[in-house]
């Protein structure tokens, strides 16, 4: 790697979490991990990116087959926090309203009354998402963006923290609508759960013998935690040469000979935003490169378009690793740190 000293300008910095903030931080989301692994066996870093989405006020798409437990994920989750929570199977018969809600005229009133949709819940599970026609599918993303739904004309705030997990099969092409560039766009990550090894699957079995262990995780943090959490997460020093370093990897994606389509500048800030929660998860306060690497596959897989058609996401890892290995960390470790 190629090393360069920033240098320090006269601007002002934002003010770092105190050492207990991050503490707290990386106990609860410690204890948030331990509370999920409970229905998963063998996947801490798909359970680790889960809770740094949570932490990073984003929202996560689950991508692989059939029966590899991404429901089992969502509602571990949902079960390890005191949140809201609504579950939602997408069909293609499915309306929008069916999601937002609807107005119910009462006529002892005189009045409309609106009935709020499975959407006014802070964890949102939608299986198989991209079973829904696109109208429906439109439906998410004022609510993933805005954090508000509009119906007849009215808008109605959603309730927070608000969290979108989405799952989608993508062997189940028949019946199925591919969700367009834009929505994909408002997914902060997507992670494939991909099959156990033989022992975790030995393992999984065992759990699952007596009973549903996900209806058995008891909650461990509540609204207030996670806001609290995120909020600390945010105020992560990250330095201005790293935020360079991500602008570098964006661009290289943009300009790439492989990809008709590069990352947004939504991915940029996201990726920046993934990077704080996983520094502050490690219980530092400042972002690493290590940390923005590790997280270039989930945060910008599902956004770039490749030019071959054929095993589309093995194109992808392997142009996001060619970005990797050919834009250089100009940063030098001293710099990483906020100056005092």
């Amino acid at each position: 790697m190629e090393y360069l000293r920033s240098v320090t300008t006269s601007a002002a910095f934002s003010t770092l979490p105190d050492e207990s903030e991050l503490i707290e931080l990386a106990d609860n989301s410690r204890a948030l991990r331990s509370a999920v692994a409970q229905a998963l066996s063998g996947k801490e870093d798909v359970i680790e990116t889960t809770v740094a989405v949570l932490l990073a006020r984003g929202h996560l798409l689950l991508e692989d087959v059939p029966g590899v437990g991404k429901t089992t994920l969502a509602t571990a989750l949902a079960q390890a926090l005191q949140f809201t929570v609504s579950r939602i199977q997408f069909t293609p018969d499915m309306l929008p309203s069916d999601l937002t809600g609807v107005n119910i005229y009462r006529s002892e009133q005189a009045d409309f009354e609106f009935r709020p949709g499975p959407l006014f819940a802070q964890i949102v599970i939608g299986d198989e998402v991209n079973r829904a026609s696109p109208k429906t599918q439109s439906a998410l993303l004022e609510c993933m963006q805005e954090g508000q739904v509009t119906a007849d004309g009215e808008s109605y705030a959603l309730p927070e923290p608000f969290f979108v997990i989405a799952t989608q099969n993508p062997l189940e092409m028949e019946g199925t609508y591919p969700l367009p560039e834009a929505q994909r766009d408002r997914f902060m990550a997507r992670i494939a759960m991909g099959y156990p090894d033989p022992s975790d699957e030995v393992a999984m079995l065992d759990m699952h013998e007596a009973s549903d262990v996900a209806s058995d995780i008891q909650p461990v943090l509540n609204a207030e935690d996670v806001q609290r959490m995120s909020k600390t997460a945010a105020s992560i020093y990250t330095a201005p040469l790293l935020k360079q370093y991500v602008i570098d990897l964006v661009n290289a994606t943009r300009h790439h000979v492989d990809l008709r389509l590069g990352a947004s500048p939504r991915a940029a800030i996201q990726l920046v935003q993934m990077a704080r929660v996983k520094a502050a998860m490690a219980g530092r306060n400042h972002v690493l490169p290590q940390d923005v690497q590790e997280l270039v596959l989930p945060v910008l897989g599902h956004r770039i378009i490749t030019k071959a058609s054929a095993s589309r996401d093995d194109m992808a890892a392997e142009v996001l690793n060619q970005v990797l290995n050919s834009v250089p960390v100009r940063i030098d470790s001293s710099a990483l740190v906020e100056p005092q």
